[in-house]
């Protein structure tokens, strides 16, 4: 049965072409929303493969799976698949990948739990450092102003999210890019980035040794960040917004020559200034389509012998 070991040549495929078709694009930065569903897409396809080739080798392995996976299907549909021709190979396959998918769901499970714990250490700092007043209810203000030196503003996430803005940064942020930067963790907010980041994070930390997984989360980040800017850029122009980030991180050394952990923001300024045109709706629709039916194309893989079949 060689299904399987096509369904893993297949994820290591679209693993290892498809990151490099959208680095090689120009597009993803002109539509950064459309660019991260493809590359949801491209790591949905990814995990579809190794699932379906776990779910078919066990059915291969094990007569007791191979009942439950085709207890509906007529004796034709389970010849086609040659279901008895596993091999010593299938146990061990189905074995693995399936160490792979709980491995895959612990690192889930670790990263909710980190940020979980994150945000309740911020939630906590933040009462300690901007304590409620008597009669206040925590929560009850969606804009929390710090003491600070340094220019700074973050969406604190949960049942009750906050921003949350030092004094220096009032200092700085004039006119409306206080608004703009609210609108910019507003779409974080919206758009639920963090889970986007989360599951990216999981998938690169659980393994490392996987290029596009490492290359999804790097992604995640930068695309969550072009996004955001879009939509506040759309309620208070490109310029507002560029001079925020400016404002925000002039005295962070991001703009100087030696590289630093935020070295992202100047090209999110260049590319807020440049104001490349989006792309048509058309294209964006056709680019949704085709990246869609990266997930799709092992269910179509897995089906065909039993259409065949059927036919």
């Amino acid at each position: 049965m060689l299904l399987p070991v096509a369904l893993l040549l297949l994820g290591a495929l679209t693993a290892v072409v498809a990151p490099r078709l959208l680095a090689l694009a120009d597009w993803p930065e002109r539509e950064p929303v459309v660019a991260l569903w493809a590359w949801q897409c491209v790591v949905a396809g990814v995990l579809m493969c190794c699932a379906l080739s776990m779910t078919l080798s066990a059915a291969a392995a094990w007569q007791a799976v191979r009942g439950h996976v085709f207890a509906p299907a007529p004796h034709d549909v389970v010849d086609a698949y040659a279901l008895g021709a596993g091999g010593s190979w299938a146990p061990a396959t189905a074995v693995a990948l399936a160490l792979g998918g709980v491995w895959t769901a612990a690192m889930l499970t670790r990263e909710i739990a980190r940020a979980r714990a994150r945000r309740r250490k911020g939630r906590t700092e933040l009462r300690l450092r901007a304590p409620l007043l008597p009669g206040e209810e925590p929560g009850a203000d969606r804009l929390v102003v710090l003491e600070g030196e340094r220019p700074d503003a973050w969406w604190l996430p949960g049942a009750a999210p906050q921003l949350v803005v030092t004094t220096a940064a009032l200092r700085r942020l004039k006119g409306r890019q206080l608004d703009a930067v609210l609108a910019h963790e507003q779409g974080h907010a919206q758009a639920r980035h963090d889970w986007l980041l989360h599951c990216s994070g999981a998938l690169a930390t659980g393994f490392p040794q996987v290029p596009v997984f490492a290359a999804f989360r790097d992604e995640m980040h930068r695309l969550v960040e072009l996004a955001a800017d879009d939509v506040a850029s759309r309620r208070f122009g490109r310029l507002t917004i560029a001079l925020a980030l400016v404002e925000l991180n002039e005295d962070r050394g991001v703009f100087g020559p030696c590289p630093t952990p935020q070295a992202h923001v100047p090209q999110r300024v260049h590319r807020l200034l440049s104001a490349r045109p989006r792309l048509t709706a058309g294209r964006r629709l056709r680019l949704t389509a085709a990246a869609a039916l990266v997930p799709v194309v092992p269910l179509l893989v897995t089906f065909v012998p039993g259409l065949r079949a059927l036919g």
